[in-house]
């Protein structure tokens, strides 16, 4: 039977909408599913990175978030007498991706951004309120039963592939059977977000973390009048409790008292360090918290799924399409799961530093006795095996310079894949025809970072991942040839 849908999307948080507007775009029918009747209106994630804000860009929603983000300076770490003992500072000005390298932002905000151009695709169905209880494989087909959370009343329906997106107790893992792989890292914090009702500049713009051996603090800036602080509990405390006003506001009185903010949520969460030990299954796959957690501390929880999402769309696209073998769907997990883990692993070393600079304050081992602060630098690593060539930038995140009329790249190459070249190679490309899209590297900045690639050519996947970088024409024609395979069939770089 012919599905009713190319993709069915289980869950709509962001990385959810974000992947259903990434399929949207390249012209799929998606059916997107979740049990919520609207947007969750209180704040989780707080921090977005510039990559994010690139796939932002793509899906054209950039323009209305630009007034609900702002730049964030990094985080500092202190030892409780007030000593920087790592600096995590981060430029506040424009960088090589077109964006700052991190900014501060509302969830529910760019939530309603992502759902509302969403509403406006013509080939996307929402439902809200549907819990997905049963998932079928068929040979050329998902056939997904669900409840309609409001009415009771139950149905069904087809799609080519089914995706998880919905969360850390994803009922799609469950239905692939994948187990989680722990990290070893669960520890119990109170998290708190206030709304001041007046300007508090003392408080500072950097996040700050409290390596306190009593009780470790993350203080965190968001936007507006918007504070929130991350506090560990200790074990003998309980969790109900901990969530009540007064106990909130005890903890808080180092900071803020309750005259000078209004409580806004309190939850307690404990912060889990585990990945998915398989993605995919035959048509169904996961991503975001329902193939990873990571601990909060980088804040790259929710960009982390931004990441799985732009990774895995183009090549869904691909195989619905018909242009590439379903095996190149493996690719997606062997990409994005060793890059993923690489992110939480750095987390879960930054949760090391606060134990061990808070045990050393009680005279316990670890953390540096004196000294220069740890400069900490975000790492950007390379994507696990997968559709790239391994040179010295295949499967690296590109660089996004702005070209001629003041365009940037990605706004002239949406989410497809594409060549940057030098301007006269550029032109013999497109004269014969090439069936990759062609963009001349007609500014300073464009040619400036061809050169630190030492090459006249760089390719780049939808997900603007380098798959490599050649010199002479006959070298960029064999490179493209080269692409086009790998995404026809599974080719793992070595």
């Amino acid at each position: 039977m012919t599905p009713d849908y190319d993709v069915a999307v289980v869950g709509l948080g962001p990385v959810g909408a974000t992947f259903a507007n990434l399929l949207a775009l390249r012209g799929l029918k998606v059916l997107c599913l979740d049990r919520e009747a609207g947007v969750y209106g209180l704040p989780r994630a707080v921090q977005v990175d510039g990559e994010c804000l690139r796939v932002f860009q793509t899906l054209g929603v950039s323009a209305a978030l630009a007034s609900h983000i702002s730049p964030v300076p990094g985080m500092r770490f202190v030892d409780p007498e007030g000593r920087l003992v790592v600096d995590w500072s981060r430029p506040m000005e424009v960088g090589p991706q077109g964006w700052c390298a991190s900014y501060r932002f509302h969830q529910p905000e760019l939530e309603a951004c992502l759902r509302a151009r969403l509403e406006a695709s013509p080939n996307v169905d929402i439902r809200l309120r549907r819990e997905v209880f049963s998932l079928e494989q068929k040979s050329d087909h998902v056939l997904l039963r669900m409840e309609d959370l409001a009415t009771g009343r139950l149905s069904q329906t087809r799609a080519q592939y089914v995706v998880g997106c919905d969360g850390a107790r994803s009922t799609v893992r469950r239905f692939i059977g994948s187990e989680l792989t722990d990290l070893k890292s669960h520890e119990r914090w109170l998290v708190v977000d206030v709304i001041l009702k007046q300007p508090r500049p003392d408080l500072g713009d950097y996040a700050v973390q409290y390596c306190d051996p009593e009780r470790p603090a993350t203080y965190v800036r968001g936007i507006g009048q918007r504070r929130r602080w991350e506090i560990m509990l200790q074990a003998k405390e309980d969790a109900t409790t901990a969530q009540q006003p007064a106990f909130v506001w005890r903890l808080l009185s180092r900071w803020v008292q309750p005259e000078e903010a209004e409580l806004e949520r309190s939850a307690v969460y404990t912060f889990h360090s585990v990945i998915a030990e398989s993605w995919r299954r035959d048509r169904l796959l996961i991503a975001g918290d329902a193939a990873h957690q990571t601990p909060p501390f980088m804040g790259q929880g929710m960009c982390t799924g931004i990441r799985d999402a732009a990774n895995l769309a183009w090549k869904l696209t691909d195989v619905i399409h018909g242009e590439s073998d379903p095996a190149l769907l493996d690719t997606y997990e062997s990409e994005r799961s060793p890059h993923a883990r690489i992110f939480i692993d750095e987390a879960v070393r930054l949760g090391g530093i606060i134990r061990a600079i808070s045990a050393r304050a009680t005279g316990g081992p670890g953390g540096k006795a004196s000294g220069e602060p740890e400069r900490f630098v975000t790492p950007q690593p390379r994507l696990g095996p997968g559709v790239y060539e391994t040179g010295d930038h295949g499967g690296r995140i590109s660089e996004q310079p702005r070209l001629d009329q003041g365009y940037l790249l990605d706004d002239q190459v949406g989410y497809h894949s594409a060549v940057l070249a030098h301007p006269d190679l550029a032109a013999a490309l497109a004269r014969q025809g090439a069936d990759l899209k062609i963009v001349p590297a007609t500014s300073p900045a464009a040619l400036a970072w061809l050169d630190r690639l030492g090459g006249s050519a760089v390719v780049l996947r939808p997900d603007r991942y380098i798959f490599g970088v050649a010199q002479t024409e006959r070298d960029v024609k064999a490179l493209m040839a080269r692409y086009a395979a790998a995404r026809r069939r599974h080719v793992l770089a070595a």
